[in-house]
């Protein structure tokens, strides 16, 4: 092996090292993960459990402003759970639906209000954990589950009576239905908070701390937006997963 082919299999091996951005890495076992969505995301699961903890301590029959904001929270959840799966089927998939609406709505907000670059790390930086690529697939993931185990419990073997309705020539295009539900869902969210948070550290960098405030609202606005989408579209999954496939 001459001195060229040594000089190309190193190139090689740097280019394979190459990483898009730095991260803070966790070594648990054998296994690597990012640092910085850990952390910003049990932060996140802190606020939104202290939060419910303080709001549903003491319940009253005249419920004050607290109370009646968490109220107000939950109905709207509930609506959007019943007005996708179905008034007699949605009870059992509140929690669910609730738990990703809050959790990304967090996750989008802390990444759009915290100031998270006066935070120094050993390598990388601290940002929403929607922000990552795995956190939006993981999520994604999630509702695929959670559809396929809504399918099969509410119609048993007749579930997968769907992919060759109204005819078997579909079922390669409803099997591909289920690879790019999640794909679609990870990456209108992944892609939207990335392009936000892209936007603000521009402007913060061109011009002055005053000027990028309206684009900072409008990322609060759109933030809110994806959360809503997210949740909505997981909700639909859901509903048309426990339709009647199997009464045919």
């Amino acid at each position: 092996m001459d001195y060229t082919e040594l000089e190309q299999i190193s190139s090689f091996a740097l280019l394979s090292a190459v990483e898009v951005g730095k991260h803070l890495y966790w070594t648990i076992g054998s296994y690597k993960v990012h640092g910085q969505v850990f952390i910003v995301s049990w932060l996140v699961i802190t606020i939104l459990v202290l939060t419910a903890f303080i709001g549903t301590r003491k319940l009253d029959k005249i419920p004050g402003k607290l109370q009646n904001f968490m109220e107000f929270v939950l109905e709207f959840l509930q609506d959007i759970a019943k007005n996708q799966i179905g008034e007699h089927e949605y009870r059992s998939w509140v929690p669910y639906i609730a738990t990703i609406f809050l959790f990304i709505l967090g996750s989008n907000w802390a990444g759009a209000l915290i100031p998270w670059k006066l935070i120094h790390l050993p390598e990388g930086e601290l940002a929403a954990p929607t922000n990552d690529i795995n956190t939006t697939v993981a999520l994604s993931l999630l509702t695929s589950a959670a559809y396929f185990y809504a399918g099969l419990s509410k119609n048993g073997i007749g579930y997968f009576m769907r992919y060759i309705e109204p005819t078997p020539v579909l079922l390669p295009i409803n099997i591909l239905e289920d690879f790019t539900k999640p794909l679609s869902l990870s990456f209108r969210l992944f892609g939207n908070i990335l392009a936000d948070e892209l936007v603000v550290s521009v402007f913060t960098l061109l011009v002055p701390i005053l000027i990028p405030l309206p684009v900072m609202i409008l990322g609060l606005f759109a933030s809110s937006i994806q959360a809503l989408i997210f949740s909505t579209l997981s909700a639909a999954y859901i509903g048309e997963a426990m339709e009647g496939h199997g009464e045919h």
